[in-house]
């Protein structure tokens, strides 16, 4: 079963998308990150922001595209080791987001998300799961991700809600800073938990990072997207850190190589004689 974990972590992760669209809170939607701030320093002091039409659309609205293709390593930390995988995401806008994962040349798992739920094969033990999004929240520690979340994520969109009355934004030296006023409820089918959030964007908007934390447990999920740039008119993180702590800690780091936008094939199949994991 630990293989699957940097299968299914992974397509949570960069997002990059996040990684990133709805966290279904009782507000509008936005993401971010934490930033430490130097409070000697009066220019780190947060400052209300006058105009936030314009940070809302500059953080909310989506880009456009159809397709992205991103060439990853990918790193993750598990307390077992784990070699560095080549990774292949292959993003087709609001359908599926596809991945091919290799070690040492040699193809260990593939794995697709749709938003009806996530299919995933592990090479190495010849098994496979045919899961809901249930499974990939159980291994993040939280209960919001679904596909247009997953998507925001590997993206470095926002994918958590967030609304001018449940949150206060404010502006430092470091770009913009959203913090939550009270603990978000998000309720889904299978639990309702409460979040602490925190957000931060660069002074361009870039999301920096996104931290929840959950206060009636341990758990925590941070989130966070440096080194961005500019291609075919997108900006997009060249790395994605995912940082899980509580009943399950483990970190993940991307490190995109390399965006393409043309259409690719993405096949997917799972032979005969793999063994289906079942998910509890």
């Amino acid at each position: 079963m630990k293989n699957w974990i940097p299968i299914l972590l992974l397509f949570l992760t960069l997002s990059s998308c996040k990684t990133r669209n709805a966290a279904k809170n009782n507000g509008s939607s936005k993401d971010s990150t934490v930033i430490a701030e130097d409070s000697r320093n009066p220019k780190d002091a947060n400052e209300p922001v006058r105009d936030k039409l314009t940070f809302y659309e500059h953080v909310l609205i989506p880009p456009k595209f159809d397709q992205i293709k991103i060439s990853s390593k990918v790193n993750v930390e598990t307390g077992s080791f784990i070699p560095t995988l080549d990774a292949t995401i292959y993003i087709e806008n609001n359908t599926k987001v596809w991945m091919n994962l290799q070690a040492f040349f040699i193809g260990v798992a593939k794995g697709i998300a749709t938003p009806e739920g996530i299919k995933g094969q592990d090479k190495t033990s010849k098994t496979y799961i045919d899961s809901d999004f249930d499974y990939l929240n159980n291994l993040l520690n939280v209960n919001f991700i679904d596909y247009k979340s997953l998507e925001k994520i590997l993206m470095g969109r926002t994918f958590v809600k967030i609304s001018d009355s449940q949150f206060t934004l404010t502006k430092n030296a470091q770009g913009f800073k959203m913090v939550s006023n009270n603990n978000q409820k998000i309720v889904t089918d299978q639990k309702t938990r409460e979040y602490k959030i925190v957000l931060n964007y660069d002074t361009n908007y870039d999301l920096l990072s996104v931290n929840l934390k959950d206060v009636l447990s341990p758990d925590e999920l941070e989130i966070s997207y440096s080194n961005w740039d500019e291609y075919n008119g997108i900006r997009l993180p060249k790395n994605v850190k995912i940082i899980i702590k509580g009943s399950k800690s483990s970190q993940i780091l991307l490190e995109n190589t390399k965006f393409d936008f043309s259409r690719m094939e993405t096949p997917y199949s799972v032979p005969s004689s793999y063994k289906k994991i079942e998910i509890k």
